[in-house]
């Protein structure tokens, strides 16, 4: 991202798999079923980040969902951001686009999801995702959905009546409360205090502790590369 001229960025990671959701709900995500050597590289991932100069929201309480809609979220607020781009494939993600200046990246397919582009791949506006979610479920987090609501009767649903909170007592019965209980599960939290300016999500360039650690790793590559995009940055900047 750095060699194609991001300039602004941060990384959000899981530093604890458990957060205040599971407290929510019983099935929600937890650690288990992590391969080991996947699970061992989050920490190390996070050093090395912050040690290449990268700011790094390692979330313990919230989740990396949460840091990225609260980024998001900040950066939308400040005049001098013209865009914002989220880069995870992630659904619940959608809900954090606003029309073309907050867009969602998927860079494996290739796709960029402005609030056009996440009407017509889920059916509803991106303010109506968590509901959505709520109504058919998220097996990747851990929770079912109302038994008996698929994709294109939630979204039908959504768009004639609007979040769930304002459906007739009938559509739901006695569905109501654990559609609600669903939704905030689904709802991501943009409070989080990451930042109070985007300058501070600039890169400046590696770290000095960023050779010992490529060394380390036995990755002298990263290191050459980082210093040359650094050097670019600097010639370009005066």
């Amino acid at each position: 991202m750095i060699e194609e001229g991001a300039t602004h960025l941060g990384v959000a990671t899981d530093h604890v798999i458990e957060s205040f959701r599971n407290n929510l709900w019983h099935g929600y995500k937890t650690g288990e079923g992590i391969e080991p050597v996947l699970l061992s590289q989050f920490h190390p991932m996070e050093e090395a980040l912050a040690s290449m100069g990268v700011v790094v929201w390692p979330m313990i309480e919230l989740e990396a969902d949460d840091a990225l809609a609260s980024a998001a979220h900040l950066a939308e607020a400040d005049p001098r951001v013209l865009k914002a781009c989220i880069w995870t494939p992630d659904k619940d993600l959608g809900q954090c686009v606003r029309e073309d200046r907050v867009v969602q990246i998927d860079r494996r397919a290739k796709t960029i999801l402005d609030a056009n582009m996440v009407r017509e791949k889920f059916g509803v506006s991106p303010t109506l995702i968590p509901d959505l979610l709520a109504l058919v479920g998220d097996s990747a987090d851990g929770y079912p959905g109302i038994p008996g609501i698929g994709k294109i009767g939630a979204a039908r649903l959504l768009n004639k009546y609007g979040p769930i909170e304002a459906f007739p007592k009938r559509v739901l019965g006695k569905q109501r409360e654990m559609a609600l209980l669903f939704k905030r599960l689904a709802t991501l939290r943009t409070d989080a205090p990451l930042f109070s300016d985007v300058s501070q999500l600039q890169w400046r360039g590696p770290t000095p502790t960023f050779e010992e650690l490529t060394r380390k790793l036995d990755e002298p590559c990263l290191l050459t590369r980082a210093n040359a995009v650094a050097t670019k940055f600097l010639h370009s900047s005066r």
